[in-house]
């Protein structure tokens, strides 16, 4: 018998599904790694999906 397969989460269009991000400032710490800033997706708030359409609110008729 088959099996029923869970919705899967819509990946967010603007960051792709990867919503945490490190980017390099090109300078280095004392221990010679070098010093970056984090960054989120701020259209999924940095969860790398966005919520179903039916979840979303209607607007309008």
């Amino acid at each position: 018998m088959a099996q029923p397969t869970p919705a899967r989460a819509r990946i967010c269009a603007d960051c792709d599904g990867f919503p945490l991000v490190a980017i390099t400032t090109g300078l280095r710490n004392r221990d010679g790694s070098r010093q970056t800033l984090t960054a989120t997706c701020p259209a999924c708030k940095g969860h790398g999906h966005t919520p179903p359409a039916s979840l979303l609110a209607r607007v309008g008729r």
